[in-house]
């Protein structure tokens, strides 16, 4: 197995997705006291990976994320649904 759960978000600018970058490892940092155990990509790449051993996080600018196409790879794995109103859908 390579992992529990792959989440996979894009956003449309550089900025954005440093920022979504920062915010997901501070609310998971501060929420449960974990830290990324390796975390990969670089100022302008485009793709960011946040590896939590159990759960992977993939933030992609929107180009990239439409080349990459995880979500054809994986199509065969289950998809969860992102709860509206929920605490992650409304942190900021």
């Amino acid at each position: 197995m390579i992992t529990d759960f792959f989440v996979i978000c894009s956003a449309g600018t550089q900025r954005q997705v440093k920022t979504v970058i920062e915010s997901i490892e501070d609310q998971v940092r501060d929420r449960l006291g974990v830290r990324p155990v390796r975390r990969e990509g670089e100022a302008g790449a485009g793709w960011w990976l946040l590896d939590y051993v159990d759960v992977v996080v993939h933030v992609f600018g929107t180009e990239e994320r439409s080349y990459y196409d995880l979500e054809r790879l994986w199509r065969d794995a289950p998809r969860l649904g992102w709860e509206d109103g929920s605490e992650a859908a409304s942190a900021g």
